[in-house]
């Protein structure tokens, strides 16, 4: 399972005997925040209100097990879940085809069935924020890496840059797991660079 936007260059990765996909329902908000702020629609607004009663249910849910997180999705996330897919496929005949309204429903229309499966999993998130924000110094300084020099060096330096952001994921401090990888990997087997992972660390 890999959670995702709705970015078409994500789409290889998904399919029969590939990756699931979670889709992020932050925007799918993002859609219906910008048509209320433009033109003031209230059934944009309806939708802002009922999406927020989902997050609602996950601040409930934060900082608990995946069991009892799915156990409380299931009783108070799922009914509301539900009632929005419905509610907005009752909104779409109402209002122009060629509205950008009309153009936000069928975007949630399309997602909301590839973020459901949040509902079924604990491990899982309605949005991927937490992935987002682990990325946010990359995209603020995307022109700097128009330095790097090379294609191959802007490809080293996302290796070093996902290496480095598992480290920081796994509670792994990056430079101490880097040494430690770094005085053993020449005499390490290919077959078991798994081994290597930071999540299979310790501090010595």
């Amino acid at each position: 399972m890999v959670h995702a936007d709705g970015f078409t260059g994500f789409n290889g990765l998904f399919g029969d005997g590939k990756a699931r996909e979670q889709a992020c329902m932050v925007h799918v908000r993002r859609k219906f925040v910008d048509i209320y702020e433009s033109e003031g629609s209230g059934i944009a607004e309806a939708a802002i209100k009922r999406i927020a009663m989902l997050y609602g249910v996950e601040k409930e849910a934060r900082y608990k097990s995946a069991e009892e997180r799915v156990a409380l999705r299931q009783e108070k996330a799922k009914p509301v879940f539900d009632d929005l897919e419905a509610w907005l496929q009752l909104q779409l005949p109402k209002i122009s085809v060629k509205s950008a309204l009309a153009a936000a429903i069928r975007y949630a229309l399309s997602r909301m069935p590839r973020a459901r499966a949040y509902l079924e999993n604990g491990k899982l998130e309605l949005d991927n924020n937490i992935c987002e924000r682990s990325i946010r110094p990359v995209t603020l300084g995307r022109k700097n890496y128009l330095f790097m020099g090379s294609k191959g060096g802007g490809d080293a330096a996302a290796v070093a840059y996902t290496l480095i952001e598992t480290c920081r994921m796994n509670k792994v401090d990056p430079a101490a797991w880097l040494c430690w990888v770094l005085a053993r990997v020449a005499d390490h087997k290919m077959t078991r660079l798994d081994e290597l992972m930071p999540w299979n660390w310790t501090a010595e």
